[in-house]
């Protein structure tokens, strides 16, 4: 509150849209999976690399931001923005988070789309070469990009899974698993530090990050990996706060260009959760669990952030994100083969 970290977020963004998918499809939702493939398709139409990571709703493509400066914001939280530059930042993760739903779908038994199967083709060969860029990540950090470690893995699962598809020729399934295993070698390389005995936010970076939780959620190290354990150790020192919520990141290394200070993710939480589960943790996660939705409001909704100081809900209200975070931990919690595991059966590794 009195802040300047505030966006427009009436648009799509695809990663949180692929997210929804998958929770659709996992309550068994197939329809409202399949209209929202092909709105895809639509939307992402024409060359790879004009591809954005948020559109209208409609699939409108130019969302310019304005500052309005006539309006004091709520709870003179400002300034007041309009649309979203963000549209116009690279983040690699999304082109991992398409191809894995597209994926998870045809796993599913979903009817495969000429003309997604046709735009996949040209997509990677883009890929093939943008995913050695910086990127602005996951979070949209307005201070430069980076090589960020979850945008690297978000590459590797679009080559893991498209090299995974029995559709695919021989030839080029071998390519993208070329691919894949070079990128994989160069996070382990590049985006493991052996001090921290973790994973980090960046290449070079000695900071945490929790979209690293995300890791063995799709399948890139299996839960049991030394390496996994110590990042989830790290993660639970440095970001974990009120022993419920689970920070994005390290807002006071200035990492996203904007002042320190922010409210707690909620949808990282329930990534923890679903750690917990993984791990084997199943009372640790329960509780957790527990403790969240107890944040709930009346209605059962989430916003997007929470305030552990004031008890305050924060940000986008409601967030899907957060929802899907409800969904997934629940049926990780309550099935003998939840989410977690399926998504990361394609392409899993060993501890090599």
């Amino acid at each position: 509150m009195g802040g300047s970290r505030n966006w427009d977020y009436r648009y799509c963004w695809l990663r949180d849209a692929t997210f929804t998918l998958l929770a659709f499809m996992h309550l068994g939702y197939y329809d409202e999976a399949e209209r929202w493939r092909d709105w895809l398709v639509r939307a992402i139409a024409g060359s790879p690399d004009q591809m954005q990571i948020l559109y209208g709703v409609a699939g409108e493509r130019w969302l310019p931001e304005l500052v309005v400066p006539w309006l004091a914001g709520y709870e003179n939280s400002s300034p007041v923005r309009i649309g979203n530059a963000a549209a116009q930042q690279l983040q690699l993760d999304v082109f991992g988070e398409v191809a894995d739903a597209i994926f998870q779908a045809l796993k599913a038994g979903m009817k495969q789309s000429e003309r997604a199967y046709a735009t996949r083709a040209v997509v990677f060969e883009h890929l093939a070469t943008a995913w050695r860029e910086p990127d602005e990540g996951i979070w949209e950090v307005r201070g430069g990009p980076q090589h960020f470690v979850h945008s690297k893995v978000m590459a590797w699962v679009g080559f893991d899974r498209v090299a995974n598809d029995e559709a695919e020729k021989p030839d080029s399934r071998k390519r993208w698993r070329e691919i894949a295993d070079e990128i994989h070698a160069e996070i382990c390389e590049r985006g493991f530090a052996s001090d921290l005995n973790s994973f980090v936010q960046a290449y070079g970076s000695k900071r945490l990050d929790a979209s690293l939780l995300l890791l063995p959620l799709v399948g890139f190290l299996p839960p049991e990996d030394p390496r996994i354990r110590g990042t989830l150790r790290a993660i639970e020192e440095r970001l974990l706060t009120h022993a419920e919520f689970v920070l994005r990141y390290e807002t006071e290394y200035g990492i996203d260009g904007l002042p320190a200070g922010e409210g707690a993710f909620f949808a990282s939480s329930f990534w923890l959760v679903d750690n917990y589960v993984l791990q084997g943790r199943y009372e640790e996660a329960e509780r957790l669990f527990k403790r969240l939705l107890l944040r709930c409001n009346d209605v059962g909704l989430l916003a997007e952030e929470f305030d552990p100081l004031t008890g305050r809900m924060l940000g986008n209200f409601p967030q899907a994100y957060c929802h899907v975070g409800i969904i997934n931990s629940a049926l990780n919690l309550s099935r003998e083969l939840g989410p977690a595991e399926r998504r990361a059966q394609p392409g899993e590794r060993d501890a090599s």
